[in-house]
């Protein structure tokens, strides 16, 4: 079989097709023919060498979280699904046995990590984490759910966001922040989120972005979202100065919840504001497998469409890669091995 494969840590240019052999399903394995496999900020910081979890003697690597496509063949002891069935991959690593195994939710996983290997022809993948992929769900729409509409709904769910409730997307034209202002209307909840860009606002706008704050400078924001109204919830996936920002202009007994670091991995607390005024900073990673089946039940009810910018062939990776770099997009980019 063919695979993008990262066989330099350099950014975009060090993607490569390579062939590897097909696998064979181990004992709980099903291997999947791969039709989509969403690209991700995680799967970029490893191409570009920002990430400890993959080093030069780890290549090539295969990265790619987000997989759906069509059952191959199943290994001893699989229930639930059988060769011909589509499927939609958790990728969701977990020891099952730990007390948040147990006990839930299972993304508090002592030793939770995530599945890499979607950028090929097909996946070897743990069975148990597949989700029934019902016919009205294209492969590309069902891969652009697992990381950023599982990450997103998991926060908002976290925040305890409901109908009426303002909630605040900083970086709202990235994966998470266009998945979370459609979730958020899709709870009756209103958004407000800034971006650099003018035309990817307009387009958020489009999918149910309430307020569009273009700028990227913290004082300036924080003017225009204070007059809208005092959030009841800040999703933070950037991190850095915007977790100060997210904090300022929460309200009383507000909640923010922070998922990533593409603004930088150390913020500063106000620790009185935060204790005075009764307020939550809550770290969230991924979400859980009921989550993504939720995510599913909304795409074929037609509550939700996951926004897709574009899709690549398998050879054009490296160009998927690129466009995210650049930041030019707003919605998930897919390959389609």
């Amino acid at each position: 079989m063919r695979a993008a494969a990262f066989t330099e840590l350099t950014g975009p240019n060090g993607v490569g097709v390579v062939d590897q052999p097909t696998p064979e399903p181990g004992a709980g394995d099903a291997v999947v023919d791969v039709e989509a496999c969403a690209i991700n900020r995680h799967d970029l910081w490893i191409l570009e060498g920002d990430s400890a979890m993959v080093a030069a003697d780890d290549l090539p690597f295969v990265s790619g979280l987000d997989v759906a496509g069509t059952v191959r063949d199943v290994g001893d002891g699989v229930t639930g699904v059988e060769p011909g069935d589509r499927v939609l991959l958790c990728p969701n690593e977990t020891c099952g046995t730990c007390r948040f195994c147990r006990e839930g939710p299972e993304n508090l996983c002592e030793e939770f990590s995530l599945f890499h290997g979607g950028l090929a022809e097909q996946a070897r993948v743990d069975a148990s984490r597949l989700v029934a992929l019902p016919d009205e769900i294209g492969a590309t729409a069902a891969a652009a759910l697992p990381t950023a509409y599982m990450t997103a709904y998991h926060m908002l769910r976290r925040a305890e966001v409901g109908p009426t409730d303002l909630v605040f997307v900083p970086g709202v034209t990235g994966g998470v922040g266009v998945a979370a202002v459609q979730l958020a209307d899709v709870l009756g909840a209103e958004t407000v989120g800034t971006s650099s860009s003018r035309e990817k606002l307009d387009r958020v706008t489009e999918l149910g972005l309430d307020h569009a704050i273009q700028s990227t400078d913290p004082e300036e924001i924080r003017a225009e979202v204070e007059a809208v109204g005092e959030p009841d919830a800040v999703l933070n996936h950037l991190g850095g100065e915007y977790t100060e920002l997210g904090q300022t202009v929460l309200r009383r007994g507000g909640r923010m919840v922070i998922c990533g670091r593409t603004a930088g991995g150390r913020s500063e607390i106000d620790v009185p504001d935060l204790f005075l005024g009764h307020k939550r900073v809550i770290g969230s990673t991924m979400g859980t497998q009921q989550d993504l089946q939720r995510l599913v039940d909304l795409v074929a009810a037609g509550d939700l469409a996951p926004e897709v910018a574009d899709t690549y062939p398998l050879a054009e990776t490296g160009a998927a890669f690129a466009a995210m770099q650049d930041r030019d997009t707003v919605g998930k980019l897919v390959v389609t091995p």
